[in-house]
């Protein structure tokens, strides 16, 4: 008899080792499968958050429909460096906010010059004849 075929009563140990192979043939496909799966969005790690995430929902969507364009979507973004638009809006937000601030300020300085004046018309207003002499007299007038 060949090797390969057991006595009666005796363990058949092709047929463990078999089981064995095949366990580990079904985890390293499987690790194989999900490798590549998850190819995308290792590529597009090193990008933008924003990038990132729809590669990684392009991926899922894949995974879940076996609608495999979604995946070579996914696969294409990852491969492409997309522009940065935020940063520059950032700036130019922050700097019209600095500029209206500056503005704001030279505004309400302008404005406080003006009360002041004005109070200072007012109090000259109300001031009666006699003491607006000794008051310019006191202040030093160029007249």
């Amino acid at each position: 008899m060949p090797f390969y075929v057991v006595k009666p009563g005796e363990t058949d140990v092709l047929m463990i080792v078999m089981g064995i192979f095949l366990i580990l043939a079904i985890l390293g496909v499987g690790n194989v499968y999900l490798r590549l799966h998850s190819l995308p969005e290792r590529m597009a790690h090193k990008g933008q958050k924003l990038q990132l995430e729809i590669v990684a929902v392009l991926g899922l969507i894949a995974l879940f429909t076996h609608i495999h364009i979604f995946w070579i979507a996914g696969l294409l973004l990852a491969l492409i460096d997309l522009p940065d638009f935020s940063t520059p809006l950032t700036s130019i937000a922050d700097s019209v906010e600095k500029i209206a601030d500056s503005e704001g300020a030279g505004a309400t300085g302008h404005e406080a010059a003006a009360a002041q004046a004005a109070l200072a018309s007012n109090q000259a207003a109300n001031v009666p004849p006699k003491q607006m002499s000794a008051h310019a007299k006191g202040v030093g007038s160029h007249v």
